[in-house]
C-alpha cells in the first residue's frame, strides 16, 4: 500500500545512500496503518531498513525509515554528538537518541533543528541552520559548508531517485529495490 510512496519519498535511504528519510503517510485506522508498517518492516528490516511511526495527527503520521546501522555510525560523529549533546540528547545509545527525538517531535509543531542528524545530513550543515548562517545553497537540505560534496551527492539523490522510480514502474518490488546491509536486523 505504501510502497510507491516510499519509492517516491525515500529511494536513496532504501538504495543505502543515505541514513534517513521522513515522511507523512495518511492511514484510516491505527490498527491497519501498524499493520502495514508491521509487513514492510518484515520485509526491509532483513534488508537493513526499519520504519518508525514518529508522531500520529489526525489521519496522518509521520514515519522515520531509516537504516539504523547508518544512523549508529552518523552519532558516533563527534560534531553530531557535539550538537545533540547541547540538545539535551544522551548519545551513548542511538535507541536514546530516537526516544528524545520522538519525544521533541510530540511536543512541538516544529521539526527540532537536530533532526538533519537522523537523515544524514553533515552535522556542519545542522550547525549552520541551527546558528542562522547564511546558506551557500538549497537542496535536499540547506548546505553551508561544502558545496562542492552537497551537490555531488544531490546528483547521486537524483538518480537513484529517477533510477528507482523507473524500476518499480516497471515491476521491481520493493523488497527488490532495497539494497541489503551486511545482515540485515533481527
Amino acid at each position: 500500500m505504501y510502497d510507491k510512496l516510499l519509492i517516491n519519498h525515500c529511494s536513496p535511504t532504501l538504495a543505502g545512500i543515505k541514513t534517513g528519510n521522513i515522511l507523512s503517510l495518511r492511514y484510516d485506522t491505527k490498527t491497519s496503518f501498524r499493520e502495514e508498517i508491521s509487513k514492510l518492516n518484515k520485509t526491509l528490516l532483513k534488508k537493513g531498513v526499519r520504519l518508525i511511526p514518529l508522531k500520529y495527527s489526525e489521519g496522518r503520521v509521520l514515519v522515520y525509515v531509516y537504516r539504523p546501522s547508518s544512523l549508529a555510525k552518523d552519532l558516533t560523529d563527534e560534531k553530531a554528538r557535539e550538537i545533540l549533546n547541547k540538545m539535551g540528547y544522551d548519545t551513548s545509545k542511538e535507541s536514546s537518541c530516537l526516544i528524545k527525538l520522538i519525544k521533541k517531535l510530540k511536543e512541538s509543531k516544529d521539526f527540532p533543528h537536530e533532526i538533519g542528524l537522523f537523515l544524514g545530513y553533515p552535522p556542519e550543515d545542522v550547525k549552520g541552520f541551527i546558528l542562522k548562517k547564511k546558506e551557500k545553497h538549497s537542496g535536499y537540505w540547506k548546505v553551508y559548508y561544502n558545496l562542492e560534496e552537497a551537490l555531488k551527492t544531490f546528483e547521486k539523490f537524483n538518480n537513484c531517485f529517477k533510477t528507482y522510480r523507473e524500476k518499480f514502474e516497471t515491476g521491481f518490488s520493493i523488497e527488490r529495490l532495497t539494497v541489503s546491509t551486511e545482515g540485515g536486523i533481527a
